[in-house]
């Protein structure tokens, strides 16, 4: 994912309230979000290309999700899919202060990332950029392709949406936060980052909704984790269009 935005563990009705958006190239095979044939426990969309996922919950709460940490002079085009950090926590029965220990400690050779994850009561956040792992405080979160809460304008701009629409509504509506990652605003070239892929490539980046030629939102999705456990995960997937072209629904309780 390019873009996460999390209200965790602080509004009186959720223990989570997750909105994100996936960018990636339109030609990168993706199965849309539902539970998986090989471990119906895990909900999730899936690159068809490697096999892993950007973002997923399972049915027991375990969640996480990825984002790339942009830096265009380190990256190697050879290295192991960062995707399969997600699924692999899914998949694990570590907690996640073990499950990121050790993924800090053995440095596997991925590209530079950022991984939270965890469940809805407690939730972990590492980037092999930031220092070792560090559990999430309860508040407004956001996190694209740098650090947890780097103030980049997509970044702010969604995290202050986001706690408006936490303050203000006792149930929220997932249409108001699927509003949210549809904004399509560019940011001001004196507000861009530098992250060596050029003036004109960080304007096409800097909104919460990138269209483009070959490269942009290809998923957007909200989750809300109630704090009787009732779970709703919507996505809707895109083409460079601005509607959805296609929609998942799934509601659950957690089990345990």
């Amino acid at each position: 994912m390019c873009l996460i935005l999390f209200a965790h563990d602080c509004h009186p009705f959720y223990r989570l309230v997750l909105a994100a958006n996936r960018d990636e190239f339109y030609d990168r095979p993706t199965a849309p979000a539902a539970f998986w044939d090989d471990d119906p426990s895990i909900l999730a969309g899936r690159d068809l290309k490697v096999g892993g996922t950007w973002f997923g919950i399972t049915t027991t709460g375990r969640l996480a999700a990825i984002t790339n940490y942009r830096d265009l002079a380190s990256h190697r085009p050879n290295a192991p899919s960062r995707g399969l950090l997600v699924s692999d926590f899914l998949q694990s029965s570590l907690p996640a202060e073990t499950f990121l220990a050790e993924l800090a400690a053995s440095n596997p050779g991925y590209n530079s990332f950022n991984l939270v994850c965890g469940t809805p009561e407690s939730l972990w956040h590492y980037s092999d950029r930031g220092g070792p792992p560090a559990p999430v405080s309860h508040d407004t979160h956001g996190l694209s392709n740098r650090l947890l809460d780097t103030p980049w304008p997509k970044v702010s701009r969604g995290k202050a949406a986001l706690a408006d629409i936490v303050q203000r509504h006792d149930r929220i509506e997932p249409a108001e936060l699927f509003a949210i990652l549809a904004d399509r605003t560019v940011a001001a070239d004196q507000l861009l980052p530098d992250t060596g892929v050029g003036l004109e490539r960080e304007r096409l980046l800097s909104p919460l909704h990138i269209a483009s030629a070959d490269y942009g939102t290809r998923s957007a999705t909200v989750l809300l984790v109630g704090r009787d456990g009732l779970v709703e995960f919507i996505e809707q997937t895109f083409n460079g269009a601005m509607e959805p072209v296609g929609s998942t629904h799934q509601t659950f309780r957690l089990a345990g």
